[in-house]
């Protein structure tokens, strides 16, 4: 048997799976993010991270029921900054990856010190929310006592993996996140930029998510109920290994994850840096991945279904007898800002075209396809950095019921394929903890069925997604403004 276990933005969870890739057991924990302050996000790793891994080991190591388990990968949320001592206790709360922009003015000192067009050549990706290099010299900046005390540089995979084996060891795919400490080219910390970032700072030991770098130690066993010596991979950020669990490994091929966010991941042979999007190291040493992330899709569905009291089932069911176009809505789903490709942390969510007439079920559609046309607008940016999807796979809670999914695939003009198992990342971290021991995944969570678009609806959205791209252009003072009262109230 395997074990994968995955920490997401707002849920964990873990499987345990037999070598043929069949899942024998599910476990799952909700938790929230923490938001003290405008544009703070951010996870508690001891109540969060590590206890909901223990429940959820627990579990799955209950419902193994004495079968050997092989081996273990874990990830999670990312890229993240945890500052930890040199035992690997967290010194504060986890700052989250790009939904947490606290950092816009270390964003631009770094630029201004090192050259934005320098750092996208060496890094693979600009400096933005993303990055963890302008977090790091935030927390120099505004929390000296906890950086004077800072040993170590973890995220959520290489916290638990660190607390579980005492190694101090983070995969190349997390790391080239890590901008602009990383170097794309000779694929190994850029030690000179790093010392600029973070004077002092011991960074951990670079490895590949599928290499065993460690086993479980009697004391982590003793907490988590794993077996005492259980080989544990090096782990990675919950979307690769998602990607990684639902096939998206051949060139041109790429993941859409319907999650709390929306984020797209395309494999390449060759990096191609583009201003607009994140270029990060693969899951496998001979890849490279062309990301893209919007700042909030579930996140923006569940704030409306709180708002309407209503649940999932029934709005998904309302507005799926809303024609396209949602009667003459459109919506901007910036509610959090936005990441790829505009990277304005100040963008506003704004619905345009509300009227007297209008009901949820429409504001429910014109949510899903104002995340709809951020897909697409994505895709865009990817090919016209010269990576074209040549195969989309449509993964996450959001595929559930179809709606969305078809919504997608009508506003790109792109068929979605969809897996037998759209588990999430936790299927895929057992799939990289089985090719740590050698078992043969090829047969693994197969495709059964292909979303093909609306020809008709597609043209419809053509027009929609015009005025999408042309109202956040004509807006973006307001917002700004908006957001500087937001982030003057909240002070």
């Amino acid at each position: 048997m395997l074990l994968g276990i995955d920490i997401g933005t707002s849920g964990s969870k873990g499987v345990l799976v037999d070598h043929a890739g069949l899942v024998a057991m599910r476990a799952e924990r909700p938790h929230r993010v923490s938001t003290p302050r405008p544009g703070w996000v951010e996870h508690d790793a001891e109540a969060v991270w590590w206890n909901d891994f223990v429940a959820i080991a627990r579990e799955l190591v209950a419902a193994a029921d004495g079968d050997p388990i092989d081996a273990l990968a874990v990830s999670g949320i990312g890229p993240c900054l945890l500052p930890a001592d040199a035992d690997g206790n967290p010194l504060r709360p986890a700052i989250l990856y790009g939904v947490d922009t606290r950092a816009s003015v270390e964003i631009e000192e770094l630029d201004a010190e090192l050259g934005a067009r320098t750092v996208l050549e060496r890094c693979g990706s600009p400096l933005t929310s993303q990055a963890v290099g302008p977090k790091l010299r935030w927390l120099m900046r505004h929390e000296p006592r906890v950086w004077q005390s800072t040993r170590m540089l973890l995220m959520a995979s290489s916290f638990l993996v660190h607390r579980l084996t005492g190694r101090y060891v983070l995969d190349h795919q997390s790391a080239s996140q890590c901008v602009p400490m990383y170097d794309m080219t000779a694929r190994d910390w850029a030690l000179d930029w790093a010392e600029s970032v973070a004077p002092g700072l011991r960074l951990p030991e670079l490895s590949w998510p599928t290499e065993i770098v460690g086993h479980i130690t009697a004391r982590a066993a003793a907490a988590t109920g794993l077996p005492a010596g259980l080989p544990v991979t090096t782990g990675t950020i919950d979307a690769w290994a998602e990607a990684a669990g639902v096939g998206v490994r051949e060139p041109g091929d790429c993941m859409i994850m319907y999650g709390t966010t929306m984020f797209l991941t395309q494999v390449l042979t060759t990096p191609h840096p583009q201003p607009g999007l994140w270029t990060t190291c693969g899951t496998w040493p001979d890849t490279y991945t062309s990301a893209a992330g919007m700042a909030t899709s579930g996140a923006v569905t569940d704030w409306l279904r709180a708002l309407t009291g209503s649940d999932f089932t029934e709005l998904l069911d309302e507005a799926a007898h809303v024609p396209p176009g949602s009667r003459g809505l459109l919506v901007l789903p910036y509610f959090a800002g936005e990441r790829t490709p505009l990277f304005d942390p100040n963008a506003r969510g704004m619905i345009a075209g509300l009227t007297l007439t209008h009901q949820r079920a429409e504001l429910y559609r014109a949510v899903l396809e104002g995340i709809g046309y951020g897909v697409r607008h994505n895709l865009e940016a990817m090919a016209a950095a010269g990576t074209h999807a040549t195969r989309l796979v449509a993964v996450g809670g959001g595929t559930k019921g179809g709606l969305w999914t078809r919504i997608v695939s009508d506003i790109t003009g792109l068929p979605q394929q969809l897996p037998a198992d759209t588990v999430g990342a936790a299927l895929g971290d057992a799939l990289l903890a089985a090719e740590s021991v050698g078992i043969d995944t090829a047969a693994w969570n197969p495709i059964i069925a292909t979303l093909d678009p609306d020809p008709a609806h597609t043209a419809h959205y053509d027009s929609y997604y015009r005025h999408y791209r042309a109202l956040y252009d004509s807006t973006k003072a307001t917002a700004h403004f908006l957001a500087r009262e937001q982030h003057r109230a909240a002070t």
